[in-house]
């Protein structure tokens, strides 16, 4: 996989450098092209990891960017108004996600999202122990990261 992803990034930089466009956006086009390129070469041969990866890494940045610009203007709107909309809590997440990295990955991704903390995890490592800012329905808060956050990391790094 390292391989695939070391060829991947060559050929963008060598695109880069074959059209002289120095803009993200052209970095952007030579990372999709070559990853289409290095799809057709390869196809039928190894595994094809690299190539469930990536598309499932790019979908979990666009779902925390989305997410992060959520609660931005979530916590922003309740700053701005006279009124406060907050009903803080402290939930008990449990989790699926059983090593140190994964579990450290879900609790910092919970913490950079404005309106959540990651307080604590169980002695056994079972449960997710996150402060929120706004708790209207615990079964949802729960459902949303287990289903948005911790889903889709697993995903990407099982």
């Amino acid at each position: 996989m390292k391989n695939r992803f070391l060829s991947n990034i060559l050929l963008t930089f060598i695109w880069v450098a074959i059209t002289g466009s120095f803009e993200f956006a052209n970095y952007v086009f030579g990372f999709i092209l070559s990853f289409i390129i290095l799809y057709v070469i390869t196809q039928g041969r190894g595994s094809a990891k690299y190539f469930k990866i990536i598309p499932k890494l790019i979908s979990f940045i666009l779902f925390f960017l989305y997410e992060l610009l959520k609660a931005n203007l979530q916590v922003a709107y309740d700053v701005v108004t006279p009124t406060f909309y907050m009903k803080p809590g402290i939930v008990r997440v449990p989790l699926d996600a059983e090593t140190n990295l994964e579990i450290t990955l879900l609790a910092n991704l919970i913490t950079l999202t404005p309106g959540t903390l990651s307080l604590d995890v169980s002695d056994d490592r079972k449960v997710l122990y996150v402060h929120a800012m706004y708790i209207s329905d615990k079964e949802a808060f729960i459902k949303d990261i287990k289903e948005g956050f911790e889903k889709r990391l697993l995903e990407i790094l099982r």
